[in-house]
């Protein structure tokens, strides 16, 4: 159990550091290192990631960095998304569930690759309808498998939203926590029916490991040079979704 408790430090370091993709950590950490069942994993990583990504919301609220409105346009399709991608996932083996997973991985390592999206101060064309359609669609992909999808949601609220970059960064980590709640309920009826239990105490000590990681993070994260770290955070999840894939995708045809 130390090392899992290692993986959930480590999940909060990543996130602390690079503002985002720690989360993706969750699952990987909970299967192989705890030895959770595929699909009890997925519903707790959404319980933790819940709890820390509302945590480090937290501050962001405080300083007035959380566009309200980008919540509702984004979140609030994202709340829908989640929950129909948790109630589909009831009709999907697991393996398939990581597979899926391990696809996810790998676009966050192509989004970590690529340039991201910068905070140029010009005023981007607030294209709404596709912030929702955005919002619904990575809403069901954190209902399927489990992961936050700041990668993907930061960029969105940068050029479809048009935020600045620190006002997507606070706004990001809101819409996770609550599209991010709203999959994990209907897992727990999804789980119940199926005969698991959510393990309530590593939710909640590997979200409060993960918490105190993301802090410690965060105060290392402005001495580091973030464009080698997530160069190198990329190629780690490179390294992992193929593993991850291979796995799967062989027990699925196997």
């Amino acid at each position: 159990m130390y090392a899992a408790w290692l993986g959930a430090l480590l999940v909060g370091l990543v996130l602390g550091l690079l503002g985002s993709g720690g989360s993706i950590l969750t699952v990987p950490v909970l299967v192989y290192l705890v030895g959770e069942p595929n699909k009890l994993a997925i519903a707790e990583s959404l319980g933790i990631v819940t709890l820390i990504s509302f945590v480090g919301a937290l501050p962001f609220v405080y300083r007035g960095q959380v566009s309200w409105r980008n919540v509702g346009w984004f979140g609030g399709p994202g709340i829908v998304g989640a929950y129909l991608g948790a109630y589909l996932s009831q009709f999907m083996p697991g393996e398939l569930q990581l597979a899926l997973f391990a696809g996810v991985m790998l676009l966050a390592a192509v989004m970590m690759f690529r340039r991201t999206a910068s905070d140029s101060g010009q005023d981007h064309a607030r294209l709404y309808w596709k912030v929702m359609l955005d919002g619904f669609g990575v809403g069901l992909l954190t209902g399927v498998v489990g992961v936050g999808g700041g990668f993907l949601i930061v960029p969105a609220l940068v050029l479809l939203g048009g935020l600045p970059m620190h006002l997507a960064i606070g706004t990001s980590l809101f819409i996770i926590s609550v599209k991010s709640i709203s999959g994990f309920v209907k897992y727990i009826d999804v789980l119940g029916q199926a005969g698991f239990s959510i393990h309530w105490d590593l939710v909640l000590i590997f979200s409060a490991i993960g918490i105190v990681g993301s802090f410690i993070g965060g105060k290392v994260g402005s001495h580091v040079p973030q464009a080698r770290l997530k160069r190198g955070f990329a190629a780690f999840l490179v390294l992992m979704g193929v593993v991850i894939l291979w796995q799967n995708v062989t027990a699925l045809v196997g």
